[in-house]
């Protein structure tokens, strides 16, 4: 069984930062690709970040410049650092991993999801 579980997320006031963590357990053959998404209630998940297994990264307009995506591929953690945090950003946020049990073909995994919850 493969696993995405995050861990990090909490109250905190608008401003402050939060790290928030994705471990990938199980039985994986390699990752391509991991990320973070984020939903609150009525609206669709939307992209926060990506980071590809070569450490291309991708961030969604809202975030860039106090996001911060990174991994340790030896880990197969995914961390999301998050400064200047606005009330705008809470809502759940899921790990998401594209990766493979076997050599042949790559699928996309989902977390739990984590709170993160921004006060004004």
């Amino acid at each position: 069984q493969v696993r995405l579980v995050e861990s990090g997320g909490g109250l905190v006031q608008a401003g402050g930062s939060l790290r928030l963590s994705c471990a990938a357990s199980g039985s994986i053959f390699s990752i391509n690709a991991m990320g973070w998404y984020r939903q609150t209630p009525g609206k669709q998940r939307e992209l926060v970040a990506t980071i590809t297994s070569g450490g291309s990264t991708n961030y969604a307009d809202s975030v860039k410049g106090r996001f911060t995506i990174s991994r340790d591929n030896a880990k197969n953690t995914v961390y999301l650092q998050m400064n200047s945090l606005k009330p705008e950003d809470t809502a759940v946020y899921y790990c998401a991993a594209d990766l493979r049990i076997t050599e042949i073909t790559a699928t996309r995994y989902w977390g739990q999801g984590t709170q993160v919850t921004v006060s004004s």
